[in-house]
């Protein structure tokens, strides 16, 4: 295997950002910018061995530089929302940036892990190559506290399977919760919207939201409800009944917390597959939830080749501890990190063709 690197712009304070690309022998690859630990490209066969691109992106950083619905990003040091940007450790509480909606702290604040320059490694063997990205993040940074020394590592082998491994350590007490923020659409970036994929998530309950899409603090069955990823119907027809389903309509379509079955045991998280093309993608993780978001709002102009990335042109599957865990301690697992333990978790993204 072998990875490619490019020059891909300057950001505005004067660092030289590059793009690598991992490729393999059947000439699938995975593209990323150190900006950000960006992914801006996955390109993978259909049935007949066709590649395409299905990670929605931008052909120049100026694109990522500005609001970009974090397409490919990596996200952290929290991922999902914070209710209200207020958490408390150890009898301490830290007010975190409303950056959503002013209401709300979303995906790390106002510069979270997304608009990082981090350093790169990279490791190049026949059968996988990896990009292990590192950053510090500073006691105190988006005010968060303690100094996180942080390294996620990207690898992509001869089966077009894309492993993510996050890993983290800290010297004051703080959260950790991150992920990946890649729209994926099966039949190829530029085809359009993603109604007619098909989606199966290992879940039988998601956490209900209120109207700021932060936690009830309950949990919702799935069972008669258009939530319900079983494989029995499209992204599309579930959406049609979106009227019907009151969870579904603060976020105007699908931007969902599912909770697994499986709990932080790792295994199958979901599987999506596209009919026509014969392309499918299966998830797996060691988290205990996945965000399921289909682009609900998305209007972007200037995709990659010029396209407009419209509503639901694509779908996020978020692996994840639940939104807002710091507040409602009676979600699985738990998000505080201590000095002495180590954040380490990894997530898959495996593309096959039917």
């Amino acid at each position: 295997m072998a990875v490619v690197t490019k020059p891909f712009g300057t950001t505005p304070d004067g660092r030289n950002v590059t793009l690598y690309t991992m490729t393999n022998a059947s000439g699938a690859s995975v593209s990323m910018i150190d900006y950000g630990a960006i992914v801006t490209g996955i390109i993978v066969p259909d049935r007949d061995g066709n590649l395409a691109d299905v990670a929605l992106g931008f052909d120049s950083l100026d694109k990522y530089l500005q609001g970009h619905g974090s397409m490919g990003d990596t996200i952290g040091r929290y991922g999902n929302r914070i209710g209200k940007g207020r958490l408390t450790i150890d009898g301490v509480t830290y007010q975190l940036a409303l950056n959503d909606h002013g209401v709300n702290h979303l995906h790390g604040g106002v510069n979270g892990f997304n608009r990082k320059m981090w350093d790169v490694t990279v490791t190049s063997t026949d059968q996988m190559d990896s990009l292990a990205f590192h950053t510090i993040s500073p006691d105190g940074d988006e005010n968060y506290p303690g100094t996180l020394d942080v390294t996620v590592t990207y690898s992509w082998d001869a089966m077009n399977n894309l492993t993510i491994r996050y890993e983290a350590t800290t010297d004051k007490t703080t959260v950790c919760n991150m992920t990946n923020h890649t729209y994926f659409n099966l039949a190829g970036h530029d085809s359009g919207d993603i109604r007619n994929h098909t989606v199966v998530i290992e879940a039988d309950a998601i956490t209900p939201v209120d109207s700021g899409l932060i936690p009830t603090g309950s949990y919702m069955p799935l069972t008669g409800t258009p939530l319900l990823m079983n494989g029995d119907a499209t992204l599309g027809e579930g959406l049609d009944q979106m009227q019907s389903c009151p969870q579904m309509i603060p976020a105007g379509g699908y931007d969902h917390n599912y909770v697994l079955r499986k709990g932080e045991a790792f295994g199958l998280v979901a599987e999506v597959w596209e009919d026509s093309t014969g392309r499918s993608m299966e998830v797996y993780s060691d988290q205990p939830a996945v965000q399921l978001y289909t682009a609900c709002t998305t209007n972007l102009e200037g995709g990659k080749g010029g396209v407009h990335y419209g509503h639901f042109c694509g779908l996020c599957l978020e692996t994840q501890h639940c939104p807002d865990s710091p507040n409602n301690p009676q979600f699985p697992g738990t998000t505080l990190l201590r000095p002495g333990e180590k954040y380490d978790t990894t997530t898959i993204y495996a593309f096959r063709a039917l």
